[in-house]
């Protein structure tokens, strides 16, 4: 910006950038990447299965990594 630019021109240059980035929030919450994929592993035949071994690790039982490694 210039040097002579008056501050009510540069807050107005500020709130303007402020409303873009707010529309560009909105839309990309809008779209969010986990709400397209929420759901689409449910029909999946081994997604329980998925989950179950996720669950086992988390608490502390890597016993089933092992069977994975050998099956």
């Amino acid at each position: 910006m210039e040097r002579n630019t008056s501050l009510e021109e540069r807050l107005a240059v500020v709130e303007a950038a402020i409303t873009e980035l707010q529309k560009q929030t909105a839309l990309s919450q809008q779209d969010s990447w986990l709400q397209n994929i929420t759901g689409s592993f449910k029909d999946e035949p081994a997604f329980e299965e998925v989950l179950a071994y996720g669950q086992a690790v988390r608490q502390g039982d890597e016993s089933v990594l092992e069977t994975l490694d050998e099956g």
